[in-house]
């Protein structure tokens, strides 16, 4: 049965807000004088709001949690669907808030990446161990950030520099499948330049990564990764920053039936490689007014050796101009430009192999006594499909110090990829699709107290021109339109001394073509995601555990397809065996539940990892 949410379902989660968790966006000052080398991503600008809703992971939260992959810190997020295609290393898809994995911008320190090919991000590529913080920004934000923010932002920031002149680092860890990583760098501040660099080794042999119709063996997976992230304050009214991400390795995969090509599981392998090169300058060329300057360019190279061997290699080459004027004390105007070029060298011949994007934006932000609005406009103009106009209006009411009330309406758009439109017909590409159209609405309550901090967020997408894949060989088509709506309930206390996170996700994904399909739950989201971290820490000793349950999911968009839901518990402790050496042990789906996301997709049985860190204190 579907869930078939309205606002009436908000009153009896008020009851549960003591024990969920609060995801709330980390306040940042900006009085000082000098110029802060992060922007927030949920306004694109250093200026803290209640009027979107946002989840910040933190590298303590990484490490209490003891992550092992960004899926890993992702999974179960406010809004967040995962699925998985076998393991450590193989295709994993984010759905935010019931929207196509395709419909999320995903940046590493202000730089766009992913395949402009399958619209996708690899995130199974990302090394865990590089990221200091993980931005997700819910919602609707082609009004900022263009083509593809239908669902929202996910910002990766690389690790900075550390507060003193030197601070290495090391960590050697070890668990099931011969899985190992080998990591360490140096971070440091001297004077006025900050410095990081981080490199990384993982390796594991793997699981079958297909349940069925394949033959059974293990798919390893390796990644050789580093990162460097310098910077300096040359004035106090300019900064410059550069940062560099790659992660390269090889995997192993099995092969889906396919009605054209078979071959056996030995040949199918890859080579890839994720890399992310980009800089900024921030000026402050008066005291009202401050530029930022920020280009990059991100690589997603994959090269396939299966039995039917190709290469894809994409270039995303991105510009940015900004300009923030403060107009009084509590309003800000924000006006810039951006330029987007994509290119793709590929072994297949496209019809097209480069696209391109300019775009002008405006956003304002005000706060009047117990008010706060914000307005933002962009005009897109696409190489392929022209002009395209995106807005979002956003107001926000404080009841009282610590309740929040706040109310967003907005548009978004999504061209079409290069798969959809440019790639042979024989792939089910379809030169006369049209962009993607959404309208977006949101209602959110928040409240901090001495108990504990709670949220509750009630949102609507309505999707015009919904792309999808019909029965092989059929060409990939607009859908009518699609709806999406959803509640989420986050929150955070203590009981008895012990941290309880949580948050609740319920979703109705459904599809509003006229036809057969009409009605049914939009393919691969889970309808209810729940997920409950405890954690208590004693002396040197801490010991945690995190409860994930996901509902029931379709595999396919005529729901003939089901993959059933499942709960997994994971167990984690860590001890400090001096200040500057820990050890961490976790155990995790300590239930053995055999489970999947994607159907005739394996996933981890009970499995442990293990992990020393040495940080000297030089």
């Amino acid at each position: 049965m579907q869930n078939k949410l309205s606002p009436l379902f908000l009153l009896p989660l008020f009851g549960f807000t003591s024990l969920l968790h609060a995801e709330v966006i980390e306040k940042t000052d900006t009085t000082e004088t000098t110029l802060s080398p992060i922007t927030v991503t949920a306004t694109r600008t250093e200026q803290e709001t209640n009027l979107v809703s946002t989840t910040v992971i933190k590298r303590a939260d990484i490490e209490r949690l003891q992550a092992n992959s960004v899926e890993d810190a992702l999974r179960g997020v406010a809004g967040i669907n995962f699925t998985n295609e076998g393991g450590v290393g193989k295709n994993s898809s984010v759905f935010l808030r019931g929207t196509e994995s395709s419909h999320l911008i995903v940046m590493v320190d202000g730089i766009r990446m992913g395949s402009i090919t399958d619209g996708r991000t690899a995130f199974q590529d990302l090394p865990i161990s590089e990221i200091d913080t993980i931005e997700v920004i819910r919602g609707a934000k082609s009004s900022l950030y263009g083509s593809e923010a239908i669902g929202g932002v996910i910002h990766i920031h690389t690790r900075q520099g550390a507060e003193k002149a030197l601070k290495p680092s090391f960590s050697v860890s070890a668990g099931s499948h011969n899985r190992y990583r080998y990591s360490g760098g140096v971070s440091g501040k001297v004077a006025k330049t900050w410095y990081n660099l981080n490199l990384t080794h993982e390796q594991t042999q793997g699981f079958d990564a297909k349940s069925a119709g394949t033959t059974p063996d293990n798919d390893g997976f390796n990644n050789n990764s580093g990162s460097v992230r310098i910077g300096h304050q040359i004035t106090d009214k300019l900064l410059v920053e550069g940062n560099f991400l790659y992660a390269a390795g090889h995997n192993e995969y099995d092969i889906t039936p396919h009605p054209i090509f078979a071959g056996g599981d030995e040949f199918a392998k890859n080579n890839y490689v994720q890399q992310v090169v980009g800089g900024q300058i921030k000026y402050k060329a008066a005291d009202f007014w401050t530029m930022t300057f920020k280009a990059g360019e991100s690589r997603d190279i994959y090269n396939d050796k299966s039995i039917s061997p190709s290469r894809y290699e994409t270039h995303r080459f991105s510009l940015s101009a900004q300009n923030d004027f403060t107009l009084a004390k509590g309003h800000l105007l924000t006006v810039g430009y951006d330029y987007l070029a994509d290119e793709l060298k590929s072994s297949t011949q496209f019809n097209q192999s480069k696209r391109d994007d300019h775009a002008v934006f405006t956003q304002y932000q005000g706060s009047y006594e117990n008010h706060s609005v914000l307005a933002g406009f962009r005009h897109d103009e696409n190489q392929q499909f022209g002009g395209y106009n995106t807005w979002n209006v956003a107001y926000g009411y404080q009841f009282f110090k610590d309740f929040n009330f706040s109310a967003s309406y907005g548009t978004a758009f999504k061209a079409p990829t290069f798969n959809q439109t440019y790639a042979p017909a024989s792939w089910q590409a379809n030169p006369n699709l049209k962009p993607e159209s959404s309208r977006n609405y949101e209602v959110s309550l928040k409240g901090k107290h001495d108990w504990g901090r709670w949220e509750i967020n009630h949102y609507g997408t309505y999707i015009k021109n919904l792309i999808v894949y019909p029965a092989w060989p059929g060409l990939a088509e607009n859908i009518s339109q699609a709806r999406i709506r959803g509640v989420e309930l986050i929150g955070e206390t203590q009981v008895y001394d012990f941290n309880v996170r949580g948050n609740l996700s319920l979703l109705n994904p459904e599809n509003r073509e006229y036809g057969a399909n009409a009605g049914k739950v939009l393919n691969r989201r889970a309808e209810q995601v729940f997920r409950l971290d405890v954690d208590k820490r004693i002396d040197n000793f801490s010991a945690g555990a995190t409860l994930i349950a996901e509902g029931r999911r379709f595999d396919d968009v005529a729901n003939t397809q089901r993959v059933g839901g499942f709960a997994t518990l994971d167990l984690r402790a860590e001890y400090t065996l001096l200040k500057q050496l820990t050890l961490q042990a976790k155990v995790n789906n300590i239930l053995n539940k055999q489970y999947q996301t994607v159907k005739g997709y394996n996933t981890d049985d009970l499995n442990v990892f293990f992990t020393l860190r040495y940080v000297p204190n030089i």
